[in-house]
């Protein structure tokens, strides 16, 4: 479900990354998560990006099929003192934004493989710097 800035939950966005990790942790891949859930491909990915809800009953399954408590896939979740925990913060929201795109996975995946801190800060410099540059296709 998207929230008021246009973004998915980012309860729904924590879930759906807590997924990936265990899926790929027990060397799942995407179509077989599906396959035995009785989903598609797709849908499972929808679900790892947070831009679709995990049903309870879907949840159950899924920690089912992982052998894993429900909690696990709220672990992490909220963990700031907070008088509702599931209020996101300005960082979270853009966290969660990046993290619902392809690239945004795909850099979240390869970057902490970087090892050389001065190549990463490079990446670094390199988006700031690709940020700032006019738009020259508009």
């Amino acid at each position: 479900m998207r929230n008021s800035t246009g973004l998915p939950h980012g309860v729904d966005v924590h879930v759906g990354m807590r997924i990936r990790q265990k899926r790929k942790d027990l060397g799942l891949s995407q179509s077989a998560l599906a396959t035995a859930l009785d989903l598609t491909f797709q849908q499972v990915q929808k679900y790892e990006r947070g831009t679709n809800r995990v049903s309870a009953s879907k949840l159950h399954d899924i920690a089912l099929k992982f052998n894993t408590p429900i909690g696990y896939f709220f672990a992490g979740y909220g963990d700031e003192i907070s008088a509702d925990p599931f209020i996101e913060s300005a960082s979270e929201r853009t966290v969660n934004g990046f993290l619902t795109t392809r690239e945004g996975l795909e850099l979240a995946e390869w970057f902490p493989k970087v090892k050389n801190s001065k190549l990463r800060r490079r990446v670094v410099e390199l988006a700031k710097a690709l940020a700032e540059e006019p738009d020259e296709a508009t």
